[in-house]
């Protein structure tokens, strides 16, 4: 159970990051696909993360202390189109450097938007959370988009990419999947 949240800081490289060795959870995928919404869904708070309706606000790693315990790190989104190729660029190289270096980073919940179903873009960055051998969940996002017919085909599409990973279904409209996702931190960080 989420007690306390704040924002602590945001930054593109290790030098700007938290140094107290508290685990981290980041928070990866598209733009737009509900990063920012999930946090804020998690914490009970409206708007502890920056939430637009414009794509592509997001563009650095931004922590926030949970219960004093652990940080929640939400990331910019990938593949948006209307980011120059500097951006693009930097935000891999940051994304990189962060999963492959940083010590304290516990898991990875990759949000893939559960109507749209996995892109070639969340492919990718899943293919590569895994060639690095990175503990990660997959997050389904704003399932309460979907009518019985469709949820089927989703899942069936799901169940395809991801066929070893624990999938989470989630939807902040409808208050699914807190529960469940609350369990994969805490129940970590007290043991």
């Amino acid at each position: 159970m989420i007690n306390d949240i704040k924002y602590v800081t945001s930054g593109m490289k290790k030098e700007h990051f938290p140094t107290d060795g508290k685990n981290e959870y980041l928070f990866l995928g598209r733009s737009n696909v509900g990063k920012s919404s999930l946090i804020n869904f998690l914490s009970g708070r409206k708007n502890i993360a920056r939430v637009s309706k414009v794509p592509g606000k997001t563009t650095m790693l931004n922590f926030f202390l949970v219960n004093e315990e652990l940080y929640f790190v939400d990331s910019p989104g990938y593949g948006y189109a209307k980011r120059s190729k500097k951006q693009i660029d930097d935000f891999g190289k940051m994304i990189e450097n962060y999963l492959v270096n940083r010590v304290n980073l516990k898991k990875v919940y990759l949000l893939v938007d559960y109507k749209v179903g996995p892109t070639k873009d969340d492919l990718i960055m899943y293919d590569f959370l895994k060639h690095f051998d990175i503990n990660l969940i997959i997050v389904a996002t704003k399932i309460d988009k979907l009518n019985q017919k469709e949820r089927s085909a989703a899942n069936k599409r799901f169940k395809e990419h991801f066929k070893t990973e624990r999938i989470i279904l989630t939807s902040t409209v409808k208050n699914i999947g807190l529960e469940e996702l609350q369990k994969t931190f805490i129940e970590e960080n007290t043991e």
